[in-house]
């Protein structure tokens, strides 16, 4: 299992959905790098729509 991600290791300031500042709270790995969101909800959103792509990916292998 990964490390806890941790915010100062975080590749963006602002997330990607909202425009609003990351939260501790609201950390994935993506990739090997740690990416931030505003809130949880976020967060999974972001996980889903990746999880889903990846598995599309693999499909059309």
């Amino acid at each position: 299992m990964a490390d806890a991600p941790r915010l100062e290791d975080c590749v963006n300031e602002v997330c990607p959905w909202s425009g609003k500042p990351v939260s501790a709270d609201s950390l994935t790995h993506y990739k090997g790098a740690v990416v931030g969101f505003c809130n949880p909800g976020c967060r999974d959103k972001f996980d889903a729509a990746a999880s889903a792509f990846e598995a599309a990916i693999e499909g059309k292998k």
